[in-house]
This record gives structure tokens, sequence and C-alpha cells, in this order.
């Protein structure tokens, strides 16, 4: 086991991939840095910070895998197909693959939130997003276009099986 982080003492240092990551996409107050894994397993996990008023992903859904929630610090709002709900300190909360582990967290509160998530990282991947009906998929294979497969599209753009096939 090559486990080795502690989860009260994670260095956040220089800001860094999952930062920046959801930056781009505007969901700013976000930070997150990964646990130590052993090489090549399926589970993974991180510890993230919302600053307050602050979200970390869009509404979504996994296909493939499976999430764990575990809330270490305040009183994050999470959104699910039930609705919505304030979370407390030591909830722990599992996101089943389908619709009914759709999920979003955010920060309502004026104190920062901490949590740890972890996930089956199974590849490849499907993630569905219901609010823009957009579905992103991703592998660790290699495309025949070369670098590992990472798309995002949206359901409506989809095309007839045979589209674009010879014959």
């Amino acid at each position: 086991m090559d486990f080795a982080d502690n989860i009260w003492d994670v260095d956040w240092g220089p800001r860094g991939e999952l930062e920046e990551a959801a930056e781009a996409a505007g969901y700013v107050g976000v930070r997150g840095r990964r646990l130590k894994r052993q090489l090549g397993a399926a589970l993974s996990a991180a510890v993230w910070e919302l600053e307050p008023g602050a979200t970390q992903a869009p509404y979504h859904f996994h296909h493939g895998g499976e999430e764990l929630l575990i809330v270490l610090r305040g009183t994050p709002t999470l959104r699910g197909p039930d609705g919505e709900r304030e979370l407390r300190e030591g909830e722990v909360l599992h996101f089943p693959r389908g619709p009914e582990g759709a999920h979003q967290l955010s920060n309502r509160s004026e104190a920062v939130v901490r949590y740890v998530l972890a996930a089956s990282q199974g590849s490849p991947e499907v993630i569905e997003y219901p609010d823009s009906g957009k579905i992103a998929a991703m592998s660790r294979t290699e495309t025949s276009a070369g670098g590992p497969l990472f798309t995002i599209h949206r359901l409506a753009d989809g095309v007839d099986y045979f589209d674009g096939e010879s014959r």
C-alpha cells in the first residue's frame, strides 16, 4: 500500500492542475490535492476545499465510477436528485453510478469547507451533466489520433451509428 498522505496536513503549495482546471471553467475558490495512491489503482482520493460562495463542479453523475464524500470541516450544500440539503461535519455520502448518484457541492456558508472525495477511477468513464445536456467520455487508452481519450459533447449533437462510415 502506498497511501502516505494525511488529510489534515495537506500541503496546498502552488496552484495545481485541479485548481487551474476549475478556475478556467469559472469555478473560483476551489482547491484540491490528490492523495497518493498505488500506481495503476482504480481507487483514488483527493482533499478539497471550497471558499465561501464556491461550487466544486457542475451537477453531474458517473456512468462508470462511484464516489464517496466525507465532510471534514464546514457545512457544504449538496444538490442531489431529491433537491438540496446542508451537510454536517462527519457526514459520509455514497454517490452510485447513474442518475441516482447525481451531485454538486457548494459552500453557502461563511467558513471554508474541507472534504475528501474518493472515487473508483475506471477506464473508460462517461460523465453526464444533466443541466447542460453534455457528456464527457474519457479513457486511458490511446485514441486513433494519439493521446488518451477525453472529449465533451452535447447529447443533442449525437449522430447515427453509421454516419460517416464506409461500406
